[in-house]
């Protein structure tokens, strides 16, 4: 990963070292949300119900390391008389691994949704909202790409990959929704009509990451 920072001054140097450190948090943080989203998805359209008895467990990893982050960018902010760019650096930290946590928890919810949809027969529309979540599962890997090369114009990109899975949120819905002669009960519609709004959440929070390296870089918001 590239460092944000490079101050020469000596007596930058705790500060530079311990946002270097934040920043290999952040990344494995990151590495955990993508592997929880992929056990999500091999959960929900593999039927792996062992992938999904794995998400409460790395759930709480990711939590820890969120807790962990947000403190150690307090304490910097507090203890360390951080510059203008450390402090634009902490600040976009703080609000990332929040997009990641979140992610985290869809992905432990879909997995939920796959534990509660396994009884009943795999529905016509799984393949489409596979590639769904395929496409946001791209996003996530590339804005982490981006946070690590620090490249805001990979991060700007990504809400243009998010039309992909907007348009695909929209016309799922509209299948669900408006499903007719519905065999049976009706829980499994519902139930993917939640799994498809977990993954247009997940999208759009991989959107705010790449949005917040470009802060990172630049200094303006997006």
């Amino acid at each position: 990963m590239k460092a944000v920072v490079h101050n020469p001054n000596p007596e930058k140097a705790q500060p530079d070292r311990a946002i270097r450190r934040l920043e290999r948090d952040v990344l494995r943080m990151g590495a955990l949300v993508e592997q929880s989203f992929r056990l999500s998805h091999q959960a929900l359209f593999a039927r792996d119900l062992t992938a999904a008895e794995e998400l409460p467990r790395l759930d709480k990893k990711i939590d820890r390391f969120y807790r962990q982050i947000e403190s150690d960018c307090t304490s910097i902010m507090i203890s360390q008389a951080p510059t203008a760019q450390d402090l634009r650096c902490l600040s976009a930290f703080m609000q990332l691994v929040r997009d990641l946590e979140r992610i985290g928890d869809y992905a432990k919810d879909l997995a939920k949704i796959a534990i509660k949809i396994f009884p009943y027969p795999p529905h016509a529309s799984l393949p489409e909202i596979a590639l769904m979540s395929y496409h946001a599962q791209a996003m996530l890997a590339t804005s982490l790409v981006a946070l690590a090369d620090l490249d805001e114009v990979s991060g700007l990109r990504i809400k243009y990959l998010d039309d992909t899975v907007d348009n695909a949120y929209d016309k799922l819905y509209q299948i669900l929704a408006y499903q007719r002669d519905v065999p049976g009960v009706i829980e499994p519609i519902l139930l993917l009509t939640l799994a498809i709004r977990c993954l247009e959440r997940m999208a759009d929070h991989a959107t705010n990451i790449g949005q917040r390296v470009a802060y990172i870089v630049t200094g303006q918001r997006h």
